[in-house]
């Protein structure tokens, strides 16, 4: 059973190539455009891992990663942080909201797609 990625981002300059090589890698894909949107779809998707921006329309990526950690049932959710908030303090928040990586845009679809690896490997 392949494993499940949610894409959380609402630029589909960067949805559209993550989308194409999670697919590629045999992930099972879902998108989300916003906040609220990301929070119905993990109930019923179940992802093993969000790629999740920062700034999104309604709810923002730290109320969404806040939101899952506070969820028991979602433990094994792995998130990673795709972000143009590149500044310490940014990192430090989404870390601190229990993220399992934080990536800073623009970045290389292939480091993306090790960190994915890597986080689902284990």
């Amino acid at each position: 059973m392949p494993k499940k990625i949610l894409i959380v981002d609402d630029e589909p300059n960067i949805v559209v190539p993550l989308e194409y090589l999670m697919e590629k890698n045999n992930y099972e894909v879902k998108i989300a455009e916003t906040g609220e949107k990301a929070l119905e779809l993990i109930t019923s998707f179940n992802p093993d891992l969000i790629l999740l921006d920062i700034m999104l329309p309604g709810i923002d990526g730290y109320e969404v990663c806040q939101t899952i950690r506070e969820d028991p049932s979602l433990d094994n959710t792995k998130i990673v942080f795709l972000s143009a908030m590149a500044r310490t303090i940014d990192i430090a928040r989404g870390m601190g909201l229990a993220a399992d990586e934080y990536i800073t845009k623009p970045f290389a679809t292939s480091y993306v797609m090790d960190k994915i690896k890597e986080l689902l490997e284990d």
